[in-house]
């Protein structure tokens, strides 16, 4: 294992820690509470020692590490960071933390259990975004499932079992074609590399030097196999289903956890792995992907607009904002993909906020009925004042994070298809729409409740939390360069390795003399190796290559990639003669 043990630390402390929770007293709430604010606050410091290790302007992974796991198959423990991903992991880490506090009070019952799951909730997230191993990317994918079943099924509310089980059956059913899609790449993958390899960097070079081929059928299926397993978390239009019935009865922690970072995982493998590993079927199916995410954004909008309860609606803003991301991410334009991840930032942010505020009104009058509220701005100032502030960071107001993210997809994908935009742009309207009017029903107009009028109004504790959510809201708002500027490359990355630069010679063998069947470039590339000469010794590799051993002499002979400004990338094949 080589570079740090940071992204290591950053994965499995929670998870270590949370072995200390176990040896408390079930009954004694409050050190367990503290002691799971420690661990949270702890691994967020943690996160945060990420940012100044990653190097602006360099698209490939850094502060990798690597390790041999298991021998055959051969799967290895790869992990790596890019700018990209840096973000995200932040991100997870700030929303526990968050996520702790803000159930300090709420949670009376198996509060052990609670907070362990929500730890390791965290280690399954983050180990998805520093994953460079397909095969532990999908070992943490499902890890990440068990915690939140459990956070809905036991501390959600009325129909938690039912929400509980379709998330799950919904999220299994992405996963297992997945899992079809994982084992094809290793299967292919063995034909250039005795006993195959799952290892993400290595498999995207064999793809983008030729020494794999993929039939157009082939590459279709596989990117619907990756394709629909992302979509079903974003959730993208029709597969949302699952999600308003999962916040609605889902606790606070579990629904900001869930609109925070869960739906994220869904568009970070749209660009991580349809992108990149499948660019034909990606650019044959944008039309129909930019459909479907136009038609969740202005769906969800309007569906939103009709909800009479205050957490569905805040959940189906979700499916519109998701929208955006994937309407960003497959126009394909530099700026359109650093937009999408703000937006991922973004609504991380502010809709997280939002069902902080929503459960804070809970906790007051264990409703989410719309009619049951009115005239809360009297009662409750300052929870009212967080509110507006938040709703207009999430339908775009400039200078708040909101606006950052949907201008530059929708400046992006307007340079490529201006009337996916005009359509898109639809939804930040109806966005100001059902916010400003469930705002206007909420907290305005007369108290039509005698319950409201006596209502607390935000605790010190409330208070601190909505104002540190205001801060970055505004300060995503305002200083958007600190985060674009440190993805901007690893953006412009994921549409290079899209390029496809395969072998001059292949094109000039006739039809006839090639071989039959989906092992085209298998056969080819088996050619080439027979007449190829062996390496010589002054034939150098990148000392910081990660390549399992018996592939490295195999993979000397592919043809350079074109190179990038990585240091520290398992991307990056640099020969010598």
């Amino acid at each position: 294992m080589h570079g740090s043990y940071l992204l290591t630390i950053v994965i499995f402390f929670p998870a270590v820690a949370s072995l200390a929770l176990l040896l408390l007293r079930a009954d004694d709430h409050l050190w367990i509470r503290r002691l799971a604010m420690t661990i949270a606050t702890v691994e967020f410091l943690f996160s945060l020692l990420l940012i100044p290790k990653v190097q602006i302007g360099v698209a490939g992974y850094q502060l990798e590490e690597f390790a041999k796991w298991i021998n055959v198959p051969p799967i290895n423990y790869h992990l790596g960071l890019d700018g990209i991903s840096l973000f995200l992991v932040v991100l997870t880490t700030f929303l526990t933390a968050v996520s702790v506090l803000a159930s300090w009070n709420s949670i009376q019952h198996r509060v052990k259990e609670f907070f362990v799951m929500l730890l390791m909730l965290e280690v399954g997230i983050v180990g998805v975004f520093l994953s460079l191993d397909l095969f532990l990317f999908f070992l943490f994918w499902e890890v990440m499932l068990i915690p939140m079943y459990f956070l809905i099924g036991i501390w959600g509310h009325e129909r938690r079992i039912y929400a509980a089980v379709k998330f799950v059956l919904y999220t299994m059913a992405g996963s297992i074609l997945m899992l079809v899609g994982i084992i094809w790449l290793h299967n292919l993958s063995a034909s250039t590399v005795p006993g195959g390899t799952f290892d993400l960097p290595a498999i995207q070079q064999m793809l983008q030097s030729g020494a794999i081929r993929l039939t157009s059928l082939e590459e279709m299926y596989l990117f619907l196999a990756f394709f629909v397993a992302f979509a079903i978390k974003v959730p993208l239009f029709p597969f949302h289903t699952w999600l308003p019935d999962a916040h609605v009865e889902a606790p606070t922690a579990g629904s900001v956890i869930l609109a925070g970072v869960l739906l994220k995982m869904g568009t970070y493998g749209m660009i991580r792995f349809c992108l990149p590993l499948f660019p034909n079927a990606s650019h044959r199916a944008a039309p129909v992907v930019a459909t479907l995410a136009i038609i969740g954004i202005i769906y969800g909008a309007l569906v939103a607009l009709v909800q009479p309860n205050l957490k569905k609606l805040v959940a189906y803003s979700s499916v519109s904002h998701l929208g955006f991301v994937v309407l960003g991410i497959f126009a394909f334009q530099n700026i359109s993909m650093q937009g999408a991840v703000f937006q991922m930032l973004a609504h991380g942010i502010s809709t997280g906020a939002l069902f902080l505020l929503v459960g804070m009104l809970y906790d007051r009058r264990h409703t989410f009925e719309i009619s049951e509220y009115g005239g809360l701005a009297t009662p409750m100032p300052k929870l009212a004042a967080f509110f507006l502030f938040v709703a207009l960071s999430s339908l775009g107001l400039p200078m708040l994070n909101g606006f950052v993210g949907e201008f530059l997809i929708l400046l992006g994908t307007f340079q490529a298809h201006w009337n996916w935009s005009a359509w898109a742009a639809t939804g930040v309207i109806l966005s100001a729409c059902y916010l400003l009017w469930s705002y206007q029903r909420v907290f305005f107009g007369e108290v039509t409740v005698e319950k409201n009028r006596t209502l607390p109004d935000a605790s010190p504790r409330e208070k601190w939390i909505l104002a540190v959510m205001a801060v970055i809201t505004l300060w995503m708002g305002i200083g958007s360069t600190y985060f674009t500027r440190r993805f901007a490359a690893s953006s412009q990355n994921v549409l290079d390795q899209m390029q496809r630069q395969f072998p001059q010679e292949a094109s000039t063998v006739p039809p006839s003399a090639k071989p039959d069947g989906p092992n085209v470039a298998a056969a080819d590339f088996r050619g080439r190796l027979s007449s190829a000469p062996a390496p010589s010794a002054a034939m150098t590799v990148n000392p910081q290559i990660v390549i399992p051993g018996r592939a490295r002499d195999l993979l000397l002979i592919l043809p350079s990639a074109p190179q990038r400004r990585s240091t520290n990338s398992s991307e990056r094949l640099t020969t010598r003669p």
